[in-house]
Formats: structure tokens, sequence, C-alpha cells
């Protein structure tokens, strides 16, 4: 008997779900196929969406793209499949990410229970208030990065002037490299409400007038208001990490990455990522903090209670998903 196989809607619908993942300036640097016949979906990087200054590695494309791949992890066990994802699995092919078969999968997988979450997270480039996150919703975070191998560790103060302290000097960095600074203008510097990619204007949030919280200046961006305001003097941050730091640890990172999202989110919080710092390897040590289990610092983020945004654009779904 042949093996049941997702018929090509609900794929579809899936897909949909997965390029609502962050992705670094929103590249969305993601391509799908499927292949009915074997019920077989494949991940590759879009070699258009390439940051070789800003991210010479490409370790935040996997970032983004593990991201991706847990959203539609998610849409899929909400319908009663199991996607099972197999990272990187031809080491001649490097932009072959992940190659992803589908069976049927339990009753009720906890999974399902975040793609609520899905549509509703967005980037947050708000101020937050100074209101704490309650310790027990900052286990769960703990807990959701600990179900996919990484691990989350939320900043002391002590750790949250050395974070600070390091994205500073990212920023510096960036302002003597023309080349990094070209490429995030591609992505950020007049983009306007009809682009399906990058960050418009509405989505970088005002300048800060003061406050501890990082907040990146977009080279040659210009934001939608020209206002200033007062940020969280006590930023809650955090460092995900993992034990490794292989192409196949990043994805595994951004699946970590936007589980924590989702259960922020679930959460009732506010969300943004830092990646500046971590953009820099002479910098990017200085994130790890060593009382840490994980050696690798793979993302920065930032939790707390901030206003409802918008969404940022995505591309359609039929420019990214190839069916045969």
């Amino acid at each position: 008997m042949t093996a049941p196989t997702p018929d090509t809607a609900s794929l579809t619908s899936w897909v949909g779900d997965a390029v609502l993942a962050p992705s670094v300036h929103n590249a969305q640097p993601w391509l799908f196929r499927y292949e009915r016949a074997s019920g077989t979906l494949t991940l590759r990087a879009d070699p258009a969406r390439t940051m070789p200054h800003a991210d010479p590695s490409g370790r935040g494309l996997h970032l983004g793209c593990g991201a991706a791949l847990f959203n539609l992890r998610v849409a899929a066990a909400d319908e009663g499949w199991e996607a099972r994802v197999a990272a990187r699995p031809d080491p001649a092919d490097p932009d072959l990410l992940a190659r992803v078969s589908f069976v049927p999968g339990p009753d009720r997988d906890t999974l399902a229970d975040l793609r609520p979450a899905v549509p509703r997270r967005h980037t947050s480039r708000e101020p937050f208030g100074d209101e704490p996150v309650e310790e027990a919703l900052l286990d769960g975070l703990r807990g959701a990065a600990l179900a996919e191998g990484a691990r989350l560790d939320f900043a002391d103060d002590w750790r949250v002037r050395e974070l600070l302290s390091a994205l500073w000097d990212a920023g510096h960095a960036e302002e003597l490299a023309p080349e990094v600074r070209a490429e995030i203008a591609r992505w950020t510097a007049g983009v306007d409400d009809t682009a399906t990619e990058g960050i418009p204007s509405y989505a970088l949030g005002p300048r800060r007038y003061d406050g501890r919280a990082p907040v990146r200046d977009f080279p040659g961006a210009q934001r939608e208001r020209d206002t200033a305001a007062v940020y969280e003097s006590r930023p809650c941050l955090a460092v995900l990490g993992t034990h490794r730091d292989r192409p196949e640890d990043w994805l595994l990172a951004g699946q970590a990455m936007q589980r924590v999202l989702l259960q922020a989110t679930l959460d009732g919080l506010s969300t943004s990522l830092s990646s500046q710092a971590l953009e820099w390897p002479e910098l990017r040590w200085l994130v790890r903090d060593p009382r840490s289990e994980t050696a690798y610092p793979q993302i920065v983020i930032r939790v707390g209670y901030g206003p409802e945004i918008p969404a940022t654009p995505r591309r359609p779904v039929d420019s990214v998903l190839t069916v045969e």
C-alpha cells in the first residue's frame, strides 16, 4: 500500500505559514519545492537573497530558514501530520538546507497549539513597558528553547550592560563598513507599503530618545514617524545558544528561536530580535554568557509588553513554492 502524502492544497497552506517567519532584514531567503509523487518538500537558500558582507557565513540565513521550517511543522501538526526534517541532507549541495517528509501524526501534537500565534507574531521595534515579565513566563520560554535542543539564557543587569555594549560596538563597526551598509540599505531604504520584502518605514519604530533597549539604526532608511520615544530602562534580554556551531545547528537554532517567539506571542508578550553584534566574529563572543552551558550564541531576543503592531510584507507563496 502506498503511504499517504499531503495534498497540494494543504502543503501550500503550510508553506503560507512558513513564510510568515522572521528573517534578517525580512529578506525571506527561502525557496520550497514539493514533489507530489514522493510527498517530499525541499527547502533551499535563495541565492538572490544572501548577504555576503553582512552575513558572510550564511548563519543568519539559516536562522530565518529554520524559523520557516518550524512554522511549517506547526501548521502540519495542526492538520494531523508530523513533518520530519532532515537538515543539510547533501554536503555537496550547500544551498539544500532541508528535506522534509510527512507522516500522519498523533491525535494532537502539542506543536499544533502554537498555530494561532503564527500570523500574530511580529517583530516589534516599538518601546516596551518597564513592567517585568513574570518568571513563570520566562521559564516557559526557556522550556520552548530546550524542546528544540537549544538554550535560552536571560540576562541579569550586569549581562544586559555587556550585551548593550557589544551592540553599540557593532553599530560603530557597521558605520565603518560601506559594503555592509549598502547591503542593509537594500532591504530597508525606500521600502514602501506595496513591497513584498524588506522592512517598510512603518515597521522601523521611533528613534530612541532615552532608555536602554537595543534599537538598531538602519542606514538610509526613513522612519514613517520622525519622532523620538523613551524605551524601557530595564530591557528583558535573552541569548539563545547552541552546543555546536555547524550549519545544521543554525537551522536548529532558527527552529528554537521561532518556538520561543510563538510561545511568547501566545503569552501576550512582544518580541524583537538583535543580531547586529553576532554579525561580527570579534564581537560575537562578547554576547556569550560565560556561565551558560551553551558555547555558541545565535541570537539576542528582547521580550516585554508592547503595543500591537502591523505585519511586515511577505512574498506570495507561489513565488517561493514550486510543485512538481
